[in-house]
């Protein structure tokens, strides 16, 4: 994983530099592709396949193969394509590895900070070669919580500005960073104290929470008992603060 990411951030790099002469277009309001998101998810198929022929690949940008039935890359090859696009440096590439529905392996890169988050299960959350471990907070009291916004296809404007506000009350800031997966990450290595956010794909939170989890964080559903890979709803902290988080965002729900 990390030779295919640090071989697509190369041009990826360089496209950052030379931001007014990418082809942009839009996938859907406010969801942009551009021709480094392309060559990027290119370049890491290429690199992927070669080193493990015959495992399966779900991409953002529309790519799909169902390979051996066991294994499949999940690969966002550019998280927070609008912070990229307005010259912002904040965004990733992230990759994980599922074997039999389970995410065993990840890897996130922030080719502009060159901060490599990596993750195996059983073994650990790295970021380059220093060990992860979340945040001793256990109260939403002094915490720092990022967050996503929807987008304005996405509706539910209102049920977010009243989670948000519930929110808001119990803790000490809230940040907006726009890119999911390294909003994941930041939990791992204890820059933020949580996160939430809805209506993500897989590609864009299944290496970030493999990266939490093994940091000894927990990641979970705005609902008890769901799955974010499947709801795309994200909630992630310490145990506790994933908890006071679920019960806040249940109230604020109640009152619209």
């Amino acid at each position: 994983m990390s030779g295919a990411a640090e071989k697509a951030a190369r041009p990826l790099r360089r496209d950052f530099g030379e931001i007014e002469n990418l082809q942009v277009s839009l996938k859907g309001p406010d969801n942009f592709v551009t021709s480094a998101d392309i060559r990027t998810q290119e370049i890491l198929h290429r690199e992927l396949s070669r080193a493990r022929p015959g495992y399966g690949f779900l991409m953002e940008e529309g790519l799909e193969e169902a390979g051996d039935g066991e294994h499949r890359w999940i690969v966002d090859p550019v998280d927070g394509t609008l912070n990229f696009l307005r010259g912002i440096p904040h965004f990733a590439i992230s990759i994980a590895l599922e074997r039999a529905g389970t995410i065993v392996g990840a890897f996130v890169l922030d080719p502009i900070k060159h901060e490599a988050y990596w993750a195996e299960k059983g073994r650990g959350a790295y970021v380059n070669d220093r060990r992860l471990r979340i945040t001793p907070r256990s109260t939403l009291d002094g915490a720092v919580i990022a967050l996503g916004l929807p987008h304005r296809s996405r509706g539910a404007h209102d049920l977010h500005l009243s989670r948000q506000r519930r929110i808001m009350q119990r803790v000490a800031g809230l940040r907006r960073f726009g890119a999911a997966a390294l909003d994941l990450c930041y939990v791992a290595s204890g820059r933020v104290d949580g996160y939430w956010e809805t209506g993500l794909n897989p590609w864009d939170i299944a290496g970030g929470m493999l990266c939490v989890t093994e940091a000894g964080g927990s990641v979970v559903g705005l609902r008890r008992n769901s799955c974010p890979l499947i709801t795309g709803d994200v909630v992630a902290g310490t145990p506790d603060i994933a908890i006071a988080l679920q019960d806040c965002l249940a109230e604020a729900d109640q009152q619209v």
